[in-house]
């Protein structure tokens, strides 16, 4: 076959096979995780023409939910319909939901292990400095006038100072961005961002016309996705008891996922702050471990509210032995995360060609984006205020030079995370193993 024919389009046993190895080399975060699907699906397969696929990515990055989890199971229903789009969402997702159940596992029961307790002392350092570098490496791109830069600093303020929710800010700040996009467009710049637009590309696979939007179609698929969605949430409350741990983690993680714009990081200072702060599921300690845990494995960097769904149900079992308990808590914590990301990418998918006639949302997300850096600037702060100075002890210098060490690495010598998280492990378990620590 020419280069300039079309390739035919793939056929289901094929694009699985792809969604299955997608989800085993799915690191990276965000940029990683799009760049793996645009190699792969645009430039090398062809399944998807360059314009449409940055139409599917701003389209996902507007949905609350890991964009590229969402982008993964947009082009999986584009290519197969309903069963593509759950197989490619499923399939992104799964084995970090086995991966990280088994290190949750490793960090309740290896509590009192001092290696255990060396490799989890390192990587708090190493999540210091993941922090800071997302706050420096999204606050370049997204804080572009005046006025963004004010949103930023204004965002974080409220949250640190005054405890704003994380849900108000991120509200204000889209109504701010809708509204300034309208009267003040030069201070919220709108545009892809994400590359060229194609020109000169070879010729993708010829796709049928997508289902139109409908009345029948949106009610039908809000009917499956809300019942899928709320049954095991309420099943857990009629074995467990509506005051029981499993019911209030489905209805927490439920409302966290209708306001998770901006990625893992925006939405972690409002999981920390209700989950350590308000319901006392886990300490802070415990949250930075899980944010670690989460930036080893493959899949998308949210997949830390499964290790905080594991250990609050573990530290908080009922009537139910501590294993049961956390895998009950951990799944329930996954399956309302994410299911909902299906909800709105298939009541979504058919208005994707139609974004670039609504700049009203983009200039909003536009402002939600610059609100995130000062949410993230928080995150950070609050991540290294808790490690550098643990409650009743004294200032822990290992953990402030290795975050410096780790800054460096990233930053300057351009050291992947994976690395650095390896190193910083490592550093920690030969810290802990010195007479002296």
């Amino acid at each position: 076959m020419s280069e300039a024919t079309p390739p035919d389009v793939p056929g289901f046993r094929e694009a699985l096979r792809f969604w299955w190895k997608l989800g085993w080399i799915s690191f990276g975060g965000p940029a990683g995780q799009v760049a793996i699907m645009h190699k792969e699906i645009v430039e090398r397969r062809r399944w998807l023409s360059e314009d449409h696929f940055l139409h599917a990515l701003n389209f996902c990055m507007l949905l609350p939910g890991p964009e590229a989890q969402q982008l993964a199971t947009y082009l999986g229903w584009r290519l197969h319909g309903a069963r593509g789009g759950i197989a490619a969402g499923v399939l992104f997702v799964l084995p970090s939901v086995f991966i990280l159940l088994g290190l949750s596992w490793l960090y309740m029961e290896g509590g009192d292990i001092g290696w255990v307790n060396g490799i989890f002392h390192g990587l708090m350092a190493a999540v210091i400095a993941i922090v800071f570098s997302a706050v420096k490496r999204i606050g370049s791109k997204a804080l572009k006038s005046p006025v963004l830069w004010a949103l930023a600093g204004l965002s974080f303020v409220a949250i640190f100072h005054y405890k704003i929710s994380f849900v108000i800010i991120i509200l204000a700040a889209g109504c701010i961005g809708f509204a300034g996009g309208k009267f003040l467009p030069k201070q919220f710049p709108t545009g892809n961002g994400h590359g060229n637009t194609g020109e000169g590309s070879l010729p993708a696979v010829v796709l049928p016309p997508a289902p139109r939007a409908g009345v029948a179609r949106t009610l039908l698929i809000s009917g499956i996705c809300l019942t899928l969605w709320w049954v095991p949430v309420i099943a857990l409350g009629l074995l467990f008891g509506w005051k029981g741990i499993h019911f209030q983690q489905g209805l927490f993680f439920s409302k966290a996922a209708l306001v998770t714009v901006g990625g893992a990081y925006a939405v972690l200072p409002y999981v920390s702050q209700m989950t350590v702060e308000k319901f006392g599921w886990l300490t802070q300690r415990q949250m930075m471990a899980g944010l670690g845990l989460a930036e080893t494995t493959p899949g998308p960097l949210i997949m830390v509210l499964q290790f905080v769904g594991f250990v609050a149900a573990w530290q908080h079992p009922g009537d139910l032995p501590p294993l049961l308990a956390a895998t009950l808590g951990a799944l329930i914590t996954t399956w309302v995360t994410f299911l909902p990301c299906f909800l709105f990418v298939f009541l979504g998918a058919p208005h994707v060609e139609g974004l670039r006639a609504r700049p009203g949302l983009s200039s909003a997300l536009t402002a939600i984006t610059a609100a995130v850096v000062g949410v993230i600037l928080n995150l950070a702060i609050w991540f290294a205020w808790h490690a550098l100075l643990p409650e009743g002890g004294r200032f822990d210098f290992f953990v402030a030079v290795v975050t410096i060490a780790a800054w460096l690495a990233m930053e300057r010598f351009k050291i992947g995370v994976i690395p650095t998280l390896g190193t910083c492990a490592l550093l920690g378990v030969l810290w802990n193993c010195l007479p002296v620590s």
